[in-house]
């Protein structure tokens, strides 16, 4: 049975958010709100959890799994950035963006594409998850709440429970967030492609 948090979406319970994070560090998986839509998190080392995400969503190996920061200097120590890159990636962060980048070796050989050795990353603007990130003081590793066969992701919490209740370890649920999936950014190679265009503007990288 997941537990249920109603968290407020501007100043998040410091005590729901401390037991959330508590889950989180014990092995759970939880579900929780972004600036794009839900996501489903677990911490970075956690095989039983990254499993249980591959499961829930029927994923491949050649999935890219996400790695949610609170910040720049946090980012940094997970993928390499050139400085062209950084330039634009920081002028799109905070935001609805997932950068695929080169992994350093502090990730966790499992979580790399299979081939590129490259991993996802991005920092959201979402009070609720910048609590949560910066209570557990390292990135959550996650995936796009969007159930198999389906177009769109989960978008209400209580949803979320009913669906996957035996599945998770927790749901956050803090009213309306996004419903449109983070948009997806290439720049392992030489010229950044858009892999997935989504709540994020795509100008500046065309």
């Amino acid at each position: 049975m997941a537990k249920y948090f109603d968290v407020h979406p501007d100043n998040p319970q410091r005590r729901s958010i401390g037991q959330v994070v508590e889950i989180v560090r014990g092995g759970g998986l939880i579900a929780y709100p972004t600036d794009s839509c839900f996501a489903l998190g677990c911490q970075l080392g956690n095989k039983d959890g990254i499993d249980r995400i591959r499961t829930i969503r029927r994923l491949d190996d050649r999935h890219h799994f996400t790695l949610v920061c609170q910040d720049f200097a946090q980012l940094g120590q997970f993928v390499h950035v050139d400085n062209a890159v950084f330039r634009a990636i920081k002028a799109s962060t905070p935001g609805s963006y997932t950068f695929i980048l080169p992994a350093t070796k502090e990730v966790p050989r499992r979580l790399l594409h299979p081939k590129k050795k490259t991993v996802g990353v991005r920092i959201p603007d979402h009070v609720v998850t910048q609590a949560l990130l910066s209570e557990l003081g390292e990135p959550m590793l996650s995936s796009t709440l969007l159930m198999p066969d389906e177009e769109e992701p989960m978008t209400q919490g209580w949803e979320i429970k009913d669906l996957l209740d035996h599945s998770l370890d927790a749901v956050i649920d803090s009213g309306d967030c996004g419903t449109e999936p983070t948009t997806v950014i290439d720049f392992s190679t030489d010229e950044p492609e858009i892999v997935r265009r989504g709540a994020g503007d795509t100008s500046r990288f065309e």
